[in-house]
């Protein structure tokens, strides 16, 4: 039987969105979870490539030898797949780059697949050293960036194939394209100031809404709050920042926000009131996504941060993401496939 390896090559890019869109939503568990570092060694767990059982004599040994970060199964078990599902997910993509530089057929895939190669390669040191430089923020704000490229680049491919093949076909809306490139760059830098909230620990800085602290203002520093590199040999783990160089990440969280949600809001409606199918159902999905981001950023000030909405905030970020890289896709013509 004959294979199409068009097919394959779909069906990759398919497995390859999910599978980077579910690491990205496991990262922000591990993350907001604190078991970040729950394997303080990289790339195995207390020496062992996979999570010890935790005998008594396990656990006294990888204690003494790691006597900084005491064990706990279950954090290290959330580390450890995090790290196992993203290393399936390099499999993959270097599955799609032997395809395409193996058969001619994929010749104008090869720039793709060997950008995504080298990007998932760059990811997985980011990964190494997020545990090695203890959580410091501007590695871990990265690393969350290079995912969200990572599953970026995958979901673009796939829109592209699936239009090539006659499935969601691009409707070449040209009109619209320089919004929704800067909607994409204003919520890929939300999304950046997200990532620098997290990792500084600062989404409870500002523990009311819609004030701060019961202030419209309060005291805020913003030079230490925004000053990327702090050192090395200092662990981040619960956030080194003082309280008024929190409250400025998060108030320029919030003000972000606020641009972000107009702009986006601009552009779902435009796509709605146009005559295209496709723009105008996207253009719902992305109004949706984002009153639900926003309401989820709301709740998770007024209920504490509780882990569940926390990682939801994080999940549907992405898929905003996913949803105005869709309005892309029908804003290009189908005959001009970008990478």
């Amino acid at each position: 039987m004959k294979i199409n390896l068009n097919r394959v090559f779909l069906n990759l890019l398919r497995l390859g969105c999910l599978l980077a869109l579910v690491v990205i939503i496991l990262g922000a568990y591990v993350r907001l979870s604190d078991a970040g570092l729950g394997c303080p060694d990289w790339p195995g767990c207390y020496g062992k490539l996979i999570v010890p059982e935790g005998s008594i004599s396990q656990v006294e040994e990888m204690n003494l030898a790691y006597p900084e970060r005491l064990f706990e199964k279950d954090k290290a078990w959330k580390e450890m797949l995090h790290r196992y599902l993203a290393s399936t997910l390099g499999f993959l993509i270097l599955m799609m780059a032997t395809l395409t530089w193996l058969k001619p057929q994929f010749l104008s895939a090869r720039l793709f697949s060997s950008i995504l190669l080298v990007l998932v390669m760059f990811q997985g040191l980011l990964g190494m050293w997020t545990v090695t430089l203890l959580l410091k923020p501007v590695v871990v704000m990265l690393h969350l960036l290079g995912g969200l490229t990572i599953l970026s680049l995958l979901y673009w491919k796939m829109l592209r194939q699936q239009s090539f093949g006659g499935f969601f076909v691009s409707e070449s809306n040209i009109e619209l394209l320089p919004i929704v490139v800067s909607a994409l760059f204003i919520l890929f830098c939300q999304i950046s100031l997200g990532g620098w909230t997290s990792s500084n620990y600062a989404a409870l800085a500002c523990p009311d809404f819609p004030t701060c602290q019961n202030m419209w203002w309060p005291e805020m520093n913003f030079k230490e709050g925004f000053t990327l590199w702090q050192g090395l040999g200092i662990d981040y783990e619960g956030g080194v920042l003082n309280s008024e160089a929190r409250t400025a990440i998060h108030m320029t969280h919030r003000i972000g926000a606020i641009i972000t949600g107009v702009i986006i809001s601009y552009v779902s409606f435009r796509a709605i009131l146009t005559n295209a199918k496709y723009l105008r159902l996207t253009g719902v999905v992305v109004l949706i996504l984002l009153i639900t981001q926003l309401s989820l950023g709301v709740a998770n000030i007024k209920f504490n941060l509780p882990p569940s909405i926390a990682v939801a905030h994080n999940g549907v970020a992405a898929l905003l993401l996913l949803s105005l890289i869709t309005l892309l896709h029908h804003c290009v013509s189908k005959k001009n496939n970008i990478l």
